[in-house]
């Protein structure tokens, strides 16, 4: 068993995904837990994305991994003083999360990648661990760093944005507001809560009279690949 940090691309995964990304990412679940009042409890929520994928195998290794993590070798889930400490000593894994500094790591087996987001804070819950299929997780981020592609609707390229960033739309009154964009793939995107052809997505908004640009943000991704303004007629036919 293999545990890091998890990369910035990574943490995107350590939350809620819609239908559609669960079933690209093969996400079997997710374990929810805290350590109680006094730090030293377990309580745990066990909620089932891809129940297929939830064999007598993976249920077994589970059990194996979260076991482990709870041991004094590991400490990351023995109880809230250990996570602290676990935390501190891999600064690596932190990050600002929605309201507090939160940490990252991913628990690698032969066919299984379990990434778990920590918050030893007394109150809240200390622990989210997402469980995948670790070739489709892998496969799906490898062709995310692609970046996701808007398309006028005459087909022509005008920006893309990395997976999780942000477009601005603004419709025929002048009021704008922001979306935050997933790559499902090439000419698919999720906008919001909403999944789209990027084709389609550009004749509505054509239709609506509304324009869209990128939320510029303040780090250039660097994962993202260069993508070529040029395509063939042969990626045009695919896009109609």
């Amino acid at each position: 068993m293999e545990i890091r940090a998890l990369t910035e691309a990574e943490r995107k995964y350590t939350y809620q995904q819609s239908m559609q990304l669960r079933g690209q990412t093969g996400c079997i679940g997710y374990l929810r837990g805290d350590f109680g009042r006094d730090g030293d409890e377990f309580y745990t929520t066990w909620t089932d994305q891809y129940d297929q994928l939830k064999t007598d195998e993976f249920k077994a290794e589970f059990d194996d991994v979260i076991n482990t993590l709870r041991s004094t070798e590991y400490g990351l889930l023995q109880n809230r003083s250990a996570m602290r400490r676990y935390a501190a000593q891999n600064t690596g894994s932190a990050f600002e999360g929605n309201y507090c500094t939160e940490y990252c790591f991913r628990v690698d087996t032969e066919k299984h990648a379990y990434l778990l987001r920590c918050n030893p804070t007394q109150g809240d819950y200390n622990f989210y661990c997402y469980c995948y299929e670790s070739e489709w997780l892998d496969r799906h981020m490898k062709q995310a760093k692609r970046g996701i592609r808007f398309i006028s609707s005459r087909y022509e390229d005008l920006f893309q944005i990395p997976d999780g960033g942000k477009i601005v739309i603004t419709d025929s009154s002048g009021d704008k507001s922001e979306r935050i964009c997933r790559f499902i793939d090439e000419y698919h995107t999720e906008i919001g809560n909403h999944l789209y052809h990027i084709c389609q997505f550009a004749e509505i908004m054509e239709r609506n009279g509304s324009t869209y640009a990128p939320v510029q943000s303040e780090e250039k991704d660097k994962e993202q690949t260069e993508y070529g303004a040029e395509r063939t007629e042969k990626e045009k036919e695919k896009c109609r």
